[in-house]
Formats: C-alpha cells, structure tokens, sequence
C-alpha cells in the first residue's frame, strides 16, 4: 500500500504554502479554482496517487513551493500554477489529460501534457548534457510556459536535497541544474533564479569551495560595507542636491560567479577584488530616462576619476537584445576600482525580472534562430498590459521545425534534418554502419531504410554483412555525409570490381601468349563506347561483356595495323609520294621516302620531337594505321624500337625542301631592355624563316623564352640558333624537342 501521508511537519508546511498561493493568486484565480482543486488531488491522492519521489519528497508539496517559486520569481499565472499542481499526478497515472481537459480546459492540458512530455525524455536514459538534448526539450515542450515550469521545478528540488544522504543523487541534478537549466534560465533573462541555480549546484558538487568563498565574503563583509558606504555618501549628496529621485543599492557578485573567476583568472578568492558593484536606479519618467541617467553619470565622474575603457553606453544605442543600462567604472577611495550601473526603474525591472534576455553580454554562444525568438519573448514580456503568461499561451515553439532529434537504444542523441531516413541515421553514426544496414527498429517496429524519422524516436539499426551500398540509396537519403559516403562506397566497390576483371583480361590474353599494347586496347575500349577505363572493365565483371570476345576484338584489330604496315614495306618508291605536313602558298612539295617507296598511305610528323626537313628519320606503324614521323634521336625512339620492332618502318627526305616546318627553339639570357626585340629582328630578317609564336617568362632578372619557328629545313634552324647566340644578354640556345 502506497503511503501517502503528510507527517506534522509537512502538514505545516501545506498551510503555509496554501496561504502563501491564495494570496498570489488572488486576483488571478476564478471563483471555483479551490474547490476543483481540492476534488481533483482528493480522487487522485484515493487512487494511489501522491507517490514521493527518490528523494522522498511529496508531490503535493512539492507542486505547491514550485507554484508559489514561480509567483514569487516570474508570475503569476492561473493555468500554469493549476497545470504545475495536476502534473506529478498524472505522472504517477492517478489522472489523465482528458479529465484534466474536461474538468479545466485546453490550455491547462497542453502545459501538462508539454510537460509530461519533457518527463517521458528522462526515461530514455539520455545524455542529458548534450546540447542536442536541451534542443530536444525546447521541441518537446511546445510552450514556453512548460520551460519555465520545468526551471522553476529544478530551483524547487535543488532547495529540497540540501545535506540529502543520496550524494550521487544530490551531484546528478546539481550538475544537471549547471549545465540544462542555469543556462536556459539565463537565455530567458531569469537572473536571479540562474545565479540560485549555479550556487547551488556549486554547494552540491565541490561543498568544501563553496564553504570557503561564502567565509570569505562573511568575513569580509563589514569592511567592504564600510567601504561602499564611503563611496556612496557623497554620491547621494550630489544626485539629492539635483532633486532627484533614486535607490543605491550594492550587488555582490555570486559565490559561482567568484569562483568561475578563480578558475579563469587561477586566482584564489583573496584576489578578486570586484565583488561589488554600485547600481543606482532613479525613479523617472520614461521620456526622462536618458537625459537624467547621463546626469548622474556627469554627477559622479566630477567626483571620481572614470576609466574611458570601461564606458559601456546601453542608452544611447540599446543592446540588440533590449537591455538597456550605462555602465562606467570609476577610480574610488582608498584608489579603487568601481563599477557603477545607472539605469531607470523601468530599465532594472526588465533585466531582473527576465525580460532583457542579455546572454550574449555574459559570453553565452548564441543560435540565431534561439536569439531571435527569445527576442521575441522578451517583446511580450515587457509590452505585455494584462499578464505577459496570456499572450505567451499563443506563441508556439517551434525553434526546430526544421530539425529532427534522434535516439539510439544507449540514450545518445543525434540531431538530423527534417525528412532523415533510417539511413541517414546509421551514416550520421558511422560511415561502415551505414554501408552494411538493412533497416532498423523505430521505437521497436522493423522499418525499412527510407523511413522518415521524428523527434523523439529511438532507432536501433539492423546490419547484414552481405549487405553493400547501391546507387539507387541516393534517393532514400536527405544528409550530404550520407550522400558522399554512399557515392564513395559505390565507387570503392566498382574499383574493386574493375581490378579484378582487369586481371581476368589480363591472365586471358597471357594464357594466349599475347602481349597486350595500352594504346590499342584503349583504342578498343572507346571503339565499344565505354567513356572510362573502369565503365569497360566493370562491364566485364558484371558479364555485360565477354572476355573472349574482347580478346576477339583486339586480336581483329591488330591484325588489321599489321596488314598496313606490310602493305608499306612491300610498295614501291616510285608510287608513293607524300605531301609536306606544312603548306604555304607558292611553295612546293616535301618527299618522303618511306619503306621501299610506299605511296597512298597518311602519315604525320610526330609531336614528341617535331621532326624538320634533314633530320634522320623513321617510321612507326600506329594503332590507328597512320604512320607517325620521329626522329631518330626522338625521347620515345628508344622505348618504340624495343617495344614494337615490327612495326618501324625506314623513312628519308628525298627531293628538294620548299616548304616550311614547326620547329621550337628555347632561349634563356638576361631580362635586359630590348633584348626580345633584337631576338625578333634576327628572325624577321631571315628569308627561310620565320616567327609564329612566342612565349616569355621572366624571373629575378633572368628570362626563358620558346620561339615556335617555321624553318625548312635543319640548315636553317642551325644558322637561326648561331645568329640568336650573338644577341648580347643570350646566355643559351636550343632546340627544344
């Protein structure tokens, strides 16, 4: 039988409370609030509700200090105090939303059900410090209000476990406090729950640093008092002599705030000297505010020396996130620093009661989709006429809606684009994951791999190690690591699948004692429409195309350049004459003699060494049945003679030279003035020669020039190269293959 009991004590204390409420929300609550109250946790608490949490405390009791913590810090709100008192039953299944829905109303269900909701997360086992986490809280809550129930509710707990014996229990939700809601606390401008929030936290997680700082300050506390006092005498003199109206008060900084600053700056306590600043907050009509705040900031530097670096005018141009204030540091007695906040009434409320959300001020990353819409809640807060919590009730939270926030079955959390599959999830997780998955579990139902996943869903993946990525996963998938894992996975595979059917081609035509030649295998390739070497062998591995066909084929098309070349080497020398491969009006035609004086065959001066009229020549059969032109002293000569020995084909000039060759000389010497000019002149005045290109390249005072010359014959270009030499600055001259 569950106990739920009130002791003498607690019993007190719900009397206390109960006055404390029905003093709030006195002017809040409708005239049956009470009473429907009290029938509703009445059948609740019957039916097995009122179960104490693992800290022991009561929920009943529990709800009340968290209602009365958010009139007291916030506001106070009817639905969200009605709503903060049924939520813990219906945790504990002693109440459902549709009773709660028909016995108050729809507003009230949607609080409780954002955060019945924002609950069920911690049963995931999540890691609750994640930042995607926290995202995932903001989506779940769907209502502002449920956020700032939910830090209302941890401020309530973390006064509640003060010396509780369960220390692991006490240091998870202090640390928890410090990282999840300390911060979001300080997004929504609630500084003095924040600052609450991290003490604490503090005092739970290393008691002994939080000791000695609270010491410190106590001992510390009657001279810094008798100091302030000091300071602020004659300030008050001055701003009363002007008549006006105002409040001085000392802030001290919080004993998380000294110690993050020990940890900053590696001092110890007795080393931070500002722990108190001066705010003076004077009582002034809005369209005053500005004029009398730069009053009193004339008023005090007449009276002590201000530091210009540290000027910080909020009035003049505001923060963009509302706050509003004028900050100046000034040189006091006994010559110390002191900081001094003037701001209005108006001015102080909005920071201190969570309006001026300032959390870039104080160092906080920011998001912008976060800031903006926090923005936006500060907007309603401060403008707002008839309770800000009404018109917060209308303004959806919907920060994510483009986002998804995933779980695995340990409790991590992932976030992913809106339209995520199954598969984008095992890829976000790890690449060999996501290659080898077949499908996954989504909250325990087998889904295929272009399910859609929503906030909240626990994806456990399913693997097959015969499973390999395809291309058609493209179009399951929306997130581009998954998108480039799998065209990388694909490719791997196809150039996998290429090399070993190279291979294949490769034994085959070995065991046929056929010597393969690249040139004419790619010629092949390109013959059978294949763009890229792995598209032809990867249709070889897939049996799109037969090996023995393909060795059909080369065997075919190189008997084919054989026959030409055997047709060179038996026509006489009388019936083939070729024509110059450069023409010029007027001029007449080059003979080569090649084989036994072969005619009717194309041929083409090779590129490699650009042969000219009197070199020594040969011949060579190519894979396209032309014969290519080289020189003997050609850089490829050596490789083609060893290589293919069957296929050269002995070539001379015969007749006379008339027309002119391409030919390149590289000339390097000094980057002198005119120096080009005179190179150019050598070669216009030359009558068998002359200039078609030039490129020159300069460098720290040395130039390296290639001139393409048309020359028409070695002659020529050996008397051009001499007369270039003697241009003075020409270090050398060559002819460039």
């Amino acid at each position: 039988m569950v106990d739920n009991s009130f002791s003498p004590k607690e019993k007190e204390m719900l009397k206390s409370l109960f006055r404390d409420l029905y003093r709030y929300t006195s002017n809040i609550r409708l005239s049956d609030d009470i009473r429907q109250l009290r029938s509703t946790i009445s059948r609740a608490m019957t039916s097995g509700g009122g179960v104490r949490d693992r800290f022991g405390i009561h929920p009943i009791l529990h709800g009340m200090s968290t209602a009365k913590a958010l009139c007291e810090g916030v506001s106070a709100d009817r639905n969200m105090v009605i709503a903060i008192m049924l939520a813990d039953l219906l945790k504990s299944e002693s109440l459902d939303v549709e009773e709660i829905r028909s016995t108050w109303d729809e507003d009230v269900a949607k609080i409780v059900e954002g955060l019945q909701n924002v609950q069920d997360l911690y049963k995931r086992h999540a890691a609750v410090a994640s930042e995607n986490f926290r995202n995932l809280m903001l989506t779940f809550a769907e209502d502002i209000r449920v956020i700032i129930i939910m830090i209302i509710d941890r401020l309530v707990l973390m006064r509640s476990i003060n010396h509780h014996p369960a220390e692991d229990m006490v240091r998870e939700v202090a640390l928890e406090a410090s990282y999840l809601y300390a911060p979001l606390a300080h997004r929504l401008g609630l500084y003095k729950i924040k600052g609450e929030l991290e003490d604490m936290s503090l005092k739970y997680t290393n008691r002994d640093m939080f000791t000695r700082i609270a010491r410190k300050l106590n001992e510390t506390k009657r001279s810094r008092d008798a100091y302030i006092d000091s300071f602020i005498t004659p300030v008050k003199a001055a701003l009363e002599r002007e008549g006006l109206k105002f409040d001085i008060k000392g802030r001290t900084k919080s004993i998380y705030s000294i110690w993050n600053k020990m940890m900053k700056q590696h001092n110890d306590v007795e080393q931070i000297y500002d722990l108190f600043a001066i705010r003076i907050i004077l009582d002034v009509p809005r369209e005053r505010e500005r004029s009398e705040c730069w009053l009193a900031y004339s008023l005090i530097t007449d009276m002590y020396q201000p530091n210009p670096a540290r000027l910080k005018d909020w009035l003049s141009v505001p923060k963009s996130n509302g706050y509003e204030s004028l900050h100046i540091t000034v040189l006091g007695p006994d010559d110390k620093w002191v900081e001094v906040q003037i701001r209005s009434r108006r001015m102080d409320e909005i920071a201190e009661t969570g309006v001026a959300a300032h959390w870039k001020y104080k160092g906080i990353k920011s998001e912008n989709n976060l800031d903006t819409w926090m923005n936006h809640v500060r907007d309603i807060l401060e403008d707002a006429q008839s309770g800000p919590m009404e018109l917060m009730k209308n303004l959806k939270m919907d920060l994510y809606s483009k986002e998804v926030f995933v779980f695995t079955p340990k409790g991590d959390l992932y976030k992913l684009p809106l339209g995520a599959t199954v598969l984008d999830f095992a890829f976000n997780i790890h690449s060999k994951l996501g290659c080898s998955c077949i499908g996954g579990k989504v909250n325990g139902k087998s889904r295929k791999l272009n399910h859609k996943l929503t906030s909240g869903d626990t994806v456990e993946i399913l693997t097959s190690n015969n499973q390999v990525p395809k291309l058609d996963w493209l179009s399951m998938v929306v997130t581009s690591k998954a998108r480039n894992k799998i065209r990388q996975a694909v490719n791997e595979i196809n150039n996998r699948s290429a090399e070993l059917a190279k291979e294949l081609l490769q034994r085959r035509f070995k065991n046929r004692k056929i010597d393969v030649d690249e040139s004419l295998m790619m010629k092949i390739i390109k013959k059978l429409g294949y763009k890229t070497v792995t598209d032809f062998y990867n249709a070889i591995a897939s049996e799109v195309l037969d090996v023995n066909d393909i060795i059909a084929e080369y065997e075919a098309f190189e008997a084919k350049i054989e026959a030409v070349a055997s047709a060179a080497e038996k026509t006489s020398a009388e019936e083939f004459t070729m024509q110059s491969v450069v023409k010029e009006e007027g001029s007449g035609d080059d003979v080569l003699v090649i084989g036994d004086n072969v005619k009717g065959i194309n041929y083409r001066l090779s590129k490699c060494c650009n042969p000219i009229y009197g070199d020594d020549v040969f011949g060579f059969v190519s894979a396209e049945g032309v014969i290519k032109i080289h020189r003997v002293n050609c850089p490829n000569a050596r490789n083609i003679r060893e290589r293919y020995p069957y296929r050269i084909i002995t070539t001379r000039w015969s007749g006379k030279s008339g027309n002119q060759f391409a030919s390149t000389i590289r000339v390097v010497g000094n980057d002198d003035i005119g120096i080009v000019t005179n190179i150019s002149s050598i070669i216009a005045k030359e009558p068998k020669a002359s200039l078609r290109n030039i490129s020159i390249d300069s460098h720290d005072g040395i130039f390296h020039g290639y001139l393409v010359v048309g020359v028409e014959n070695t002659e020529v270009l050996e008397n051009l190269i001499k007369k270039i030499t003697t241009v003075k600055g020409v270090k050398d001259v060559q002819r460039s293959n």
